[in-house]
């Protein structure tokens, strides 16, 4: 099995952005995939590695770690990744063109809005410095949170930071709440003990927050089917397998299983024909339009788009009857 060649420094905007071009080989055969540090992110990725899916396609993984999918999807239009990983909170970059969802991954809960000790609503936020990566599911949840409680992003001074300048900056008292997301959460709560979870994306069950693998829109098609086969592939096993995922996840991450578990028990996992079927009945546009409607509502995008303009379901459902 081809080992991954694994990329786990800390991303940056630039770092990540000045990688060289020429990480794909001459035939094809490398492929540049993006992912953030959960199990989200990681799981198939790993098991793709583990489970030698990526050879069966004839395929070389070069895989890179990123803070979030803003960050991949600036990599995917600058040609220096061809695929990646998003949360729901950046659905909006692909529904305004910047990259094509090839793949729904699962549905995420992960996304909290919380307060330092003392902090006990939404409302205690007023006039507050939160911190939240911008174009995030941290910002989507924040902003979710703030309609909820009647308030607008307005009412907080709202701070636009990396998520790992949001732990550290919560941790150290300099940010009196942030939207963020699990496992970083935990990691602040180890900190700072008695951080108040004050919204989550759970509250909000009329909504659907898929996370999704995106590809870049001048990827070869034929590429494209061959990646989103793997990923299948992968999904499946991890459906079949949710212990043993975990511990695949953990391995690639470097943390310890019981925390790559409490991640997971954010996430709603669906095996490929079910993913299949909700493409084909209009599901996964339900949830794609839904997402589209809040990013209208937020200004992220001027109008809602068909998501047959940028999630490739055709190829989803061929790849998988092939």
């Amino acid at each position: 099995m081809r080992s991954l060649r694994r990329a786990l420094t800390a991303a940056s905007a630039v770092s990540l952005l000045t990688l060289s071009v020429t990480a794909c080989s001459d035939d094809g055969s490398t492929v540049r995939f993006g992912y953030i540090s959960d199990y989200n992110g990681a799981s198939l990725l790993a098991i793709a590695d583990k489970q030698g899916l990526w050879d069966k396609q004839g395929l070389t993984p070069d895989i890179k770690v990123f803070t979030n999918g803003p960050l991949q999807i600036q990599a995917l239009g600058a040609g220096d990744l061809d695929f990646g990983y998003i949360g729901p909170g950046a659905m909006w970059l692909p529904a305004t063109g910047k990259a094509k969802v090839v793949a729904v991954n699962t549905l995420a809960y992960a996304d909290r809005v919380i307060g330092r000790p003392g902090v006990r609503t939404m409302q205690d936020l007023k006039g507050k410095k939160v911190g939240v990566p911008e174009g995030t599911s941290g910002d989507m949840v924040l902003n979710l949170a703030l309609r909820k409680a009647g308030m607008t992003a307005k009412d907080v001074q709202k701070i636009p930071m990396d998520p790992a300048t949001v732990v550290s900056a919560f941790s150290a008292g300099q940010i009196d709440g942030a939207g963020i997301w699990y496992p970083l959460i935990d990691t602040i709560k180890q900190k700072v003990p008695g951080t108040v979870e004050l919204a989550s994306t759970k509250e909000f069950p009329d909504s659907s927050f898929p996370t999704a693998f995106v590809g870049g829109t001048g990827v070869d098609q034929e590429l494209t089917r061959k990646v989103i086969k793997v990923l299948q592939e992968a999904n499946d096993w991890r459906a079949a397998h949710p212990e043993e995922s975990v511990t695949e996840a953990a391995a690639l991450l470097k943390l310890d299983e019981a925390k790559v578990t409490a991640d997971a028990a954010n996430v709603q996992v669906m095996s490929t024909a079910d993913l299949v079927a909700k493409t084909k009945d209009g599901t996964v546009a339900k949830w794609l339009n839904s997402l589209g409607d809040f990013f209208v509502s937020t200004g992220q995008l001027k109008s809602r788009p068909d998501p047959a303009t940028y999630y490739t379901g055709d190829l989803y459902t061929e790849a998988y009857t092939k």
